[in-house]
Parts: structure tokens; C-alpha cells; sequence
């Protein structure tokens, strides 16, 4: 079988994962009858997390057994070399997850040779799905997505990612920034839906001081299949080490980087 029909396939049971993944996580949310952790400073994990990375993984094997796998739960199989490596997030926006907030979702990746091939993020409250493959699009529900057509910070909506990886001085330095040039900060606890949203054109951009790579893979594909400007977060290592990220409509590009003004960022 061809590279590209192989691909085809991965694309096509990613989104078939995601959607029974998701159908899991939303019966869960919605009984709420699950365990509640910490791995670190408001670090939420939830037994749910477990669950549904584990399905996510079994069904991945099934279906392409010599592909590697990073999830953030689990330490996941060795990628081939030249091989694909599944990149996988099973409920992104734990903490909302965890206080009965509907804001989370499914987020898988497909890379190849330091190519993301294959993104797609599934919200199951909300029954959206944003699927995207390289140099065939992006589409939310079937539908072609395309970035905003926003040319001033003054009239835009940026998420502003937190963590406490980079420190609070930081977080706090990096909304200030957006806020005095004019945009519109947001955080609504989801980086993989918040950028998701930069591909439906919901906002303008994110930006984040360091995200990890299951968070954000996936959407990075369909901002960039969506028309979007996205920073090299595969560089120096992102993959495994996670890095800067800033996305945005091409139109507020110069912008937004100059007033974020972010350490370390390949641009």
C-alpha cells in the first residue's frame, strides 16, 4: 500500500478513535462517579485520563501495530525508525474535566519524520469534530475550517496558555503583553481546543510560554491546514521536551509577536 493510502487510514481511524475516546470521557463526566489526583501544583489527573488513554492506545495498536506512541499518561511504544509516532492527549482540560466544567477534549496526532501528518481533536459535550491532514485541509464536522481574517490585535481575541512550567511572573508578564496591545486575553483551560478555535477562526491567536506536544500536535496541523501561521514547536526537541507557541491568523502575525516578546521561541 502507498505512503499516502497508508496515511489515508490513519487519518480516517483517528477520527473514529477520538469520537468513541470522546463518547467514553463525556459518560464518565457526566456520572461523575470518578477519582480526583494531583500530579503536580494544579496538575489534575483524573482515573478517567487512564481510561481513555488506554482505549485510545489499544484501538491505535490494533489497527497500525508497528507505529509508536507517546500519550501523556503512559510511557508509551518506541517509534520505528522513519516510522509514525501517535501523539495523544485523552482528555485535554483535566482540570475542567475534573470540577464538571464541559470544556475538554480528545487530541490525537499522527507524526512521520518530524511531519505532523495527521490532527484531530474531538469535543464531546459539544459533539465537534476538528480534523485535519497535511495538504488536505482542516474541518470542523465535515466542513472546511478556515483562520480569521483579523489584521489588528486591537480588534482580536488571543488565549493566553498557563502553566506553572514557565512560573507565574511569567503567565503574568505574557497576558499583560497581549492585554497592552490591545487584544482580548482569554483562558478557558484547554490549550488543544483553545488553539482548535484559532483553525475555526473562534479566536485570533494563543500563545503560550511552554506547552506539551500531546496538547497541542494535533491542533497545530489544523491551524496550519486552516490558512494559520504556527511557530516551529518541533524544534530543539519539541516532541519530547514541549516548547514556546505562538498561533495566530497570518493577518496579526507581526503583531502578536512582537508584543508577546516569548524566550526561547522558534519562529
Amino acid at each position: 500500500m502507498k505512503d499516502a493510502d497508508t496515511m489515508q487510514l490513519r487519518w480516517l481511524a483517528a477520527q473514529g478513535v477520538a469520537r468513541e475516546a470522546g463518547a467514553l470521557a463525556r459518560r464518565r463526566f457526566e456520572d461523575s462517579s470518578f477519582k480526583v489526583g494531583f500530579k503536580g501544583p494544579q496538575d489534575y489527573i483524573t482515573e478517567v485520563d487512564g481510561e481513555t488513554e488506554d482505549l485510545i492506545a489499544s484501538r491505535l495498536h490494533e489497527a497500525f501495530p508497528g507505529d509508536g506512541f507517546i500519550g501523556e499518561e503512559t510511557a508509551g511504544r518506541p517509534t520505528p525508525a522513519g516510522g509514525a509516532v501517535w501523539v495523544v492527549d485523552p482528555i485535554d482540560g483535566t482540570a475542567n474535566f475534573a470540577r464538571g466544567i464541559p470544556h475538554f477534549c480528545v487530541s490525537i496526532a499522527c507524526v512521520r519524520e518530524g511531519v505532523i501528518e495527521v490532527g484531530v481533536i474531538y469535543d464531546p459535550v459539544r459533539d465537534e469534530l476538528f480534523a485535519g491532514r497535511r495538504g488536505h485541509g482542516a474541518f470542523l464536522n465535515g466542513a472546511p475550517m478556515r483562520v480569521s481574517d483579523a489584521t489588528s490585535l486591537a480588534k482580536s481575541s488571543v488565549e493566553v496558555g498557563w502553566n506553572l512550567r514557565a512560573g507565574a511572573a511569567k503567565y503574568l508578564d505574557l497576558l499583560r503583553r497581549v492585554a497592552l496591545w490591545g487584544a482580548s486575553p482569554f483562558r478557558t483551560g484547554s490549550g488543544a481546543l483553545g488553539l482548535a478555535y484559532v483553525a475555526a477562526g473562534r479566536r485570533d491567536g494563543y500563545v503560550e510560554q511552554h506547552i506539551n506536544a500531546w496538547d497541542c500536535l494535533a491542533a497545530i496541523l489544523l491551524v496550519t491546514e486552516a490558512g494559520g501561521y504556527v511557530s516551529d514547536f518541533l524544534a530543539n526537541d519539541g516532541l519530547t521536551k514541549g516548547n514556546p507557541l505562538i498561533a495566530c491568523a497570518p493577518g496579526v502575525k507581526e503583531a502578536l509577536v512582537s508584543a508577546v516578546e516569548i524566550d526561547g521561541i522558534a519562529l
